[in-house]
């Protein structure tokens, strides 16, 4: 029987080398980070990102977060402020993205940027996304490795499900600490998140003492996640239920629910933590067990309960 997972590498040396190598010749390989699985290319390639945006399906109109190894390398690409200085130094390696503005003389593919005058950037934490960054003499755009609008994945056999062999090479880091994509805040004008993550805007705002803004449906697209319909497992969501319909799947939150055949618990804790790191899991779990749909209880709309309803509410959008 044929191994449909064969394309994915263990992160060794002379893996990495053989990642680096699939950069340069402007394939796009499965990466690991923090955060969520991406589709990793050289950022100054047009070739590169250009595979990206069609193996995806992506709108053009929709940038990709650029990830650098170090503050050094992204000096030459983004001007940066005190604010991002701040945060940088509070959250950086880490699941952060910013918006910032591009330097006029920056080699970033303007595809990759949708031919804006920003940019978004992140420095990632995972070990594998670090090493493999190391070797490199370019950053890496990298969106999550999903069909645009489809659930992110946060393992490497959820790359292969979603792409099968079209992405030969995919490089394996484990399960996903976080789960959920990266937090993005734009500082190109008054601090504003664009869409929350794991690190919340309380966490933000205890960092820069003052009071920030929270916008994920902005009328002009500035970076990802802002799109009307997202991370969507394909069956309809009915979102703040207290029990589910006969024969549809209900995902809960917290010990008051009973396990039941059709019952999936985020976290039986009420740990938002949890939540947030089997949101995924359980919804590509209801999706193969074949569920018309799905009800959702309320979960608690606070710091990372805040990105989890994001999530659920663009999920459920049509």
């Amino acid at each position: 029987m044929k191994n449909i997972y064969s394309n994915i590498y263990k992160p060794n040396l002379i893996n990495l080398k053989k990642a680096k190598k699939n950069i340069e010749n402007n394939n796009v390989i499965g990466m690991p980070t923090e955060t969520v699985y991406g589709l990793a290319g050289n950022a100054y390639s047009n070739k590169s990102v250009t595979k990206i945006f069609k193996l995806k399906k992506r709108p053009i109109f929709n940038p990709l977060i650029i990830h650098f190894k170090n503050l050094k390398d992204l000096k030459n690409d983004a001007i940066l402020n005190n604010t991002f200085t701040k945060l940088y130094k509070a959250f950086c390696p880490g699941p952060i993205t910013f918006i910032l503005k591009r330097k006029t003389k920056s080699k970033i593919s303007k595809i990759a940027t949708a031919r804006k005058k920003t940019v978004a950037v992140r420095i990632p934490k995972h070990k594998v996304a670090r090493n493999l960054l190391k070797i490199l003499n370019t950053p890496l755009a990298a969106p999550s490795a999903n069909i645009a609008s489809k659930l992110s994945p946060t393992c490497a056999k959820d790359v292969v499900d979603e792409f099968g062999n079209k992405i030969k090479f995919i490089l394996d880091g484990g399960q996903c600490k976080i789960g959920l994509e990266s937090t993005i805040i734009d500082l190109t004008v008054k601090p504003t998140i664009l869409r929350p993550g794991s690190i919340s805007a309380e966490k933000i705002q205890k960092i820069l003492k003052k009071k920030i803004t929270i916008n994920n449906n902005p009328k002009k697209i500035k970076g990802p996640g802002q799109l009307k319909l997202h991370y969507s497992p394909g069956i309809p969501i009915i979102m703040n239920r207290k029990y589910p319909e006969k024969n549809q799947a209900f995902i809960s939150f917290g010990k008051k629910f009973k396990h039941g055949k059709n019952n999936f618990n985020l976290s039986k804790n009420g740990s938002l933590k949890e939540a947030a790191n089997n949101l995924y899991k359980i919804m590509r779990k209801i999706k193969k067990r074949n569920f018309k749909s799905i009800a959702v209880t309320q979960i608690p709309n606070i710091e990372l309960g805040r990105a989890i309803n994001d999530r659920l509410i663009k999920a459920s959008n049509k």
